[in-house]
């Protein structure tokens, strides 16, 4: 098979949903073996950022808050959206400030991931932020946030337990824990 051959013929398109955040489109489309079909894709007009803060002795912080879409509450790392005017690195220190009121002195950009790729194109971020210091956090209109500080090892436990179920989340702790078990973070 090749790789960079697209086997779906796109036969006509229309836009069915429209906001600032996002766009939807239904594709008129012949599938892979010939058949016709329809497609759905949903378009979201900035990045997805996540942040792992990460202090000297290995805490870490999550953001507990309910999730309208699944209807139920969600612990996560700190992350949210990021515009295209701005870097992903500039979104993420923003995201971490206004979610957890930490400031971080180093970044690394531990991934780039693509959330949901059967039905969306979101592009997501990831960084570890290491030297932190407290600020005053300031959360969006939107967000009523429940700030957790616990030790790494607690939320590995959280993931492998399925009491974290956030893709961003999940990717993040379970990319940290491979770091830190072969030396590239202590």
């Amino acid at each position: 098979m090749n790789e960079q051959h697209n086997p779906w013929q796109i036969k006509g398109e229309k836009q069915v949903y429209d906001n600032p955040w996002i766009g939807i489109t239904e594709f008129d489309v012949i599938n892979p073996s010939g058949g016709k079909g329809i497609y759905g894709k949903v378009h979201f007009k900035g990045f997805a950022i996540g942040v792992l803060p990460l202090d000297e002795e290995l805490n870490t912080w999550l953001v507990g808050q309910y999730r309208f879409p699944l209807n139920q509450y969600s612990w996560e790392i700190p992350e949210g959206g990021g515009p295209l005017h701005l870097t992903p690195l500039e979104s993420a220190q923003r995201e971490l400030l206004e979610e957890t009121g930490l400031v971080a002195a180093e970044w690394t950009k531990i991934m780039e991931m693509h959330l949901s790729n059967s039905v969306s194109d979101e592009h997501g971020f990831i960084y570890v932020a290491r030297g932190l210091r407290q600020e005053t956090a300031c959360p969006e209109e939107t967000e009523q946030l429940q700030i957790r500080k616990l030790p790494f090892e607690e939320a590995y436990r959280m993931v492998e337990e399925g009491r974290i179920t956030d893709s961003m989340s999940v990717a993040a702790i379970l990319k940290v824990k491979l770091m830190l078990l072969d030396g590239r973070i202590s």
